[in-house]
């Protein structure tokens, strides 16, 4: 392998690694990240609630019973003990390998419910008392579902009510209002409430992944702030932001739950991260704690949404006519993954991509179409340094006779090679640009492969690669390999195979002995680094690069069979028209 091309792959393994450390760090697909302004999150210990006895319930309601209401987006089930929610079906979003709607409520017996009031400090006790319920149907937009329970505290009376209004069109949004009112003409004796999202969020998972797989992360946008924020800094598992927030959020790799406040009134937002051992690995929660009670009457309005991460059922609370609720620009969409300053071609190569899907609807022939197309914007510089590897394999016999020729000056060599490459009009970068070009294509597409809503359950091959959003499985092993997992992967197999061919295909014999082992270690050692890298990818990403690497393979095998005989033949004729011009000429 040529000095160019061992610098090439250098400098790619160093922009790729840089680069894929960078998306990890500062926007990771697991874990909390650590960019939160630290004079807004504090701990619980620091922050402005205050504390409440518990009241008591004038009685219990003889039905608790759960029941069910269906929405052309919702199967929800409910519960009169709390006034709260169970479960939360998606009856359009399937899982995978059951075919079931996804749930977006995930506890174990142990957990609570989501939608709970607690009027306590530490959030330990909610209220969970039995509340009579009703169900309005009658509108054409919502179906209503009210609860109500009487308390008392402190010899004062007082009426909890709360009413879910659920759309009945396929919108994830729904709206929770909360009702304090008292009940004997003194104050609501209460000087503040919290209304919680307990459970952690769906779809089932066994384990969050720092890599590829499913993850947690918190945000939050303040009210007057276009840019989300993520929360990190959790002391004990908790955090607290106390600044006036438009939403905040929990989300994962699909799907989120997103609590947007009613505005003008105080609130505190918490946070809860809890790892603790248990049927769920961890559990992510947030609260909403409404102080500055006073009066004999409180009205809060929430609205939660919770959905897929797509744009279009995010994007319509932007434009008040489009949903049902005239909710006008709430940027719920922020809550999407994104590769920061590369976001504008993830959104052009999701275009694209989104287009031939629409021309053949199979996700794996529009990545491929996508891969060619990439190749054929780019190929003009793929050209040019593939043409440079044909050149130098021209060299060939010139290259050898200097290393004979300065066997034992390498100073001397390296000048000499670098001016008859100067001479032949070969780039040192050549061969490098092509990889240099492709690192913010590869990275968007990284981004946009890894996380892209619609290749969730996608087939490509059924078989082989019925989900392109996560790893093709050929078979399973009873035991676990390190850093590879128990799952038999073929594509990780056949994207290194193709890789180690690729940069083969692309040595000359113009390398120094000294150089030998170097080259030997980018053309396997790098190849298998990657392999280890890549092994649990999604396979949609891995088919991009695979196909990209035998097309490459393909032009590479091309131009060497094609060009090379005829560099050599260029070379040549221009040493015998040398060698005649300086020929002395015959007399006469």
């Amino acid at each position: 392998m040529d000095r160019n091309t061992i610098i090439a792959i250098v400098l790619s393994v160093i922009v790729i690694t840089v680069g894929m450390t960078i998306n990890m760090v500062f926007f990771p697909p697991a874990d909390y990240t650590s960019t939160t302004n630290q004079e807004t999150v504090q701990t619980i210990d620091d922050a402005a609630v205050q504390s409440s006895v518990m009241p008591s319930a004038l009685s219990q309601a003889q039905n608790s019973d759960s029941f069910t209401v269906e929405t052309d987006a919702f199967i929800m089930t409910f519960e009169p003990e709390g006034a709260s929610v169970s479960s939360i079906k998606l009856k359009n979003h399937l899982e995978s390998a059951t075919g079931e709607p996804v749930e977006l409520i995930v506890k174990d017996s142990s957990d609570r419910n989501a939608f709970l009031l607690y009027t306590d400090e530490s959030l330990s006790s909610p209220l969970t008392d039995v509340y009579e319920y009703s169900i309005d149907d009658t509108s054409d937009t919502v179906t209503t579902v009210s609860f109500q329970q009487d308390y008392e505290l402190n010899g004062s009376q007082f009426r909890i009510t709360k009413r879910f209004a659920l759309p009945k069109t396929e919108e994830y949004l729904f709206r929770v209002n909360v009702e304090l009112t008292s009940l004997d003409g003194s104050p609501v004796p209460l000087d503040h409430y919290t209304l919680g999202y307990d459970p952690q969020i769906g779809p089932y998972f066994e384990e969050l992944s720092n890599n590829y797989g499913e993850y947690r992360r918190a945000f939050y946008k303040e009210y007057d702030d276009n840019d989300r924020r993520n929360v990190s800094s959790f002391t004990d598992g908790e955090a607290v932001v106390e600044d006036a927030i438009g939403w905040a959020a929990v989300a994962g790799k699909y799907f989120a739950v997103i609590g947007v406040p009613q505005q003008n009134v105080p609130y505190t937002t918490v946070y809860h991260q809890n790892t603790a051992d248990s049927l769920i690995s961890q559990t992510n929660s947030f609260y909403f704690t409404r102080s500055g009670i006073s009066g004999q009457s409180v009205s809060d309005v929430y609205s939660y949404y919770t959905g897929p991460k797509l744009s279009s059922s995010l994007s319509i609370y932007d434009v008040e006519g489009d949903n049902t609720f005239g909710f006008t620009g709430l940027q719920l969409d922020e809550v999407l993954d994104s590769s920061s300053w590369l976001g504008w071609l993830q959104t052009i190569l999701k275009w694209v991509l989104n287009f031939f899907y629409r021309l053949i609807p199979n996700y794996g022939v529009a990545i491929i179409l996508l891969t060619i197309l990439v190749k054929l914007i780019i190929q003009p510089i793929s050209k040019k340094g593939m043409d440079s590897t044909a050149k130098m394999s021209a060299l060939g016999p010139k290259v050898k006779e200097l290393q004979e020729k300065y066997a034992d000056d390498p100073t001397a060599l390296n000048a000499a090679m670098a001016k008859l490459y100067k001479e032949e009009g070969i780039s040192p970068m050549g061969s490098c640009l092509p990889m240099l070009i492709q690192f913010p294509i590869f990275i968007a597409l990284y981004g946009l492969l890894s996380t892209h809503y619609e290749l969730r359950g996608a087939m490509f091959i059924p078989g082989w690669i019925p989900d392109l959003s996560v790893p093709d499985n050929v078979a399973t092993l009873p035991f676990s390999i390190p850093f590879l997992g128990n799952g038999i992967h073929l594509l990780p197999i056949i994207y290194t195979a193709s890789m180690i061919f690729s940069m083969k295909i692309t040595q000359t014999t113009n390398t120094q002995s000294a150089q030998q082992g170097m080259m030997k270690f980018m053309t396997y050692g790098m190849p298998i680094i990657f392999f280890f890298i890549l092994y649990n990818a999604p396979s949609g990403l891995l088919l991009y690069w695979t196909v990209m690497n035998f097309i490459s393979i393909l032009q590479q095998v091309y131009v060497n069979k094609k060009k090379t005989h005829k560099y050599a033949e260029e070379i040549q004729a221009r040493e015998e028209a040398k060698v005649n011009k300086y020929k002395p000429r015959k007399r006469k």
